[in-house]
């Protein structure tokens, strides 16, 4: 007779807990600095919790977070966009100057405001991705084409707004909860890159191309075009950032906006956007951008001296870079 021996099944190993996936635990702890920072703000000045001062704060982050959001789309590509600043100054000049000169209505002038940052982030797509121009050369170049855009048209002066009825609401009005309107653009701006960025083939193509543009072209994907496309997209969120700050000022300063790119770049990779390419968050770069407001509006309140406070906010800026290098070493020794 044959034996039947009883195999016993090998005893189950007890399940390990899931881990927390990388990105969700930087934006944790990217969202545990701003915290940390709110909370020495207010230790080191009691005035820097209070209501007012926090609704400033959140109005501040309005326009950098607009054009952070912007620049989060041509860094996951790889790319770069330096025409925020002063492509805002020439987009609010230009929307300024729609009601205040031609006399157009608020709305029109908002849509043409936002059409110019678009045709400003079109001639940058045309530069990149049409003649094969590096990003940070082309940018740099529709810069300096902003910023004497902006200084030809006013004739170096502000255009005031002042008289243009309900303009002012656009950024400083107050429908909900009482917080102003920039905020709540600038939180719906987000939602929609959210969607922009995950659920559409824009932000998987974007991101795509970040990783490997050679082998998103080989798949087929028309690289040229949608990258075009990205440029353009972020060029419409410097639009936007013109008329918000424009809205915000009651006036179009074409002198302003000189570092606010920086700032834009700074919140993108704080958020975990890489340099690189191929890696961007959305909800990352709304924490680092209200990250970067507040240490400005915390050193003002500290009444620290503007030189000193430029020093600090470019310490930030190599920091950030310096961060966002450490991680790509740290993924290609994981490879």
């Amino acid at each position: 007779m044959s034996t039947v021996q009883a195999v016993s099944a090998p005893a189950k190993k007890p399940a390990l807990p899931r881990r927390i996936p990388s990105s969700s635990l930087q934006q944790l702890l990217i969202f545990g600095t701003w915290i940390v920072l709110l909370i020495g703000f207010s230790i080191a000045d009691p005035h820097f919790m209070r209501m007012g001062n926090i609704v400033a704060l959140l109005l501040a982050s309005a326009v950098t977070g607009i054009q952070a959001l912007g620049v989060t789309f041509t860094i996951a590509t790889g790319g770069i966009d330096i025409t925020p600043g002063l492509g805002m100054a020439m987009t609010g000049v230009i929307t300024a100057m729609c009601m205040v000169t031609f006399h157009l209505p608020i709305w029109l002038a908002v849509i043409i405001g936002i059409l110019s940052g678009a045709i400003l982030g079109w001639v940058n797509g045309l530069l990149i991705a049409g003649f094969k121009m590096q990003p940070m050369i082309a940018t740099l170049a529709m810069m300096l084409v902003a910023q004497g855009a902006a200084l030809v048209l006013s004739g170096s002066k502000p255009v005031y707004t002042t008289d243009e009825v309900g303009f002012d609401q656009i950024a400083r009005g107050t429908q909900l909860f009482g917080i102003p309107n920039a905020v709540w653009i600038f939180l719906g701006l987000a939602v929609i890159s959210w969607i922009i960025l995950n659920k559409t083939r824009l932000g998987r193509y974007a991101l795509a191309m970040g990783s490997n543009e050679e082998a998103t072209r080989m798949s087929g994907v028309n690289v040229r075009r949608w990258k075009w496309a990205i440029y353009v997209l972020a060029g419409s969120y410097t639009g936007l950032s013109g008329v918000v700050m424009t809205s915000r000022l009651s006036a179009a300063q074409p002198a302003t906006g000189s570092g606010y790119e920086m700032y834009a770049i700074a919140a993108a990779v704080i958020g975990g956007a890489s340099l690189a390419g191929g890696r961007a968050s959305i909800v990352g770069t709304v924490i680092g951008a209200l990250i970067i407001t507040t240490i400005n509006n915390g050193l003002q309140i500290l009444s620290v001296p503007d030189p000193w406070q430029k020093i600090f906010l470019g310490i930030v800026v190599v920091a950030a870079v310096l961060v966002d290098l450490y991680r790509q070493h740290n993924q290609k020794k994981v490879k």
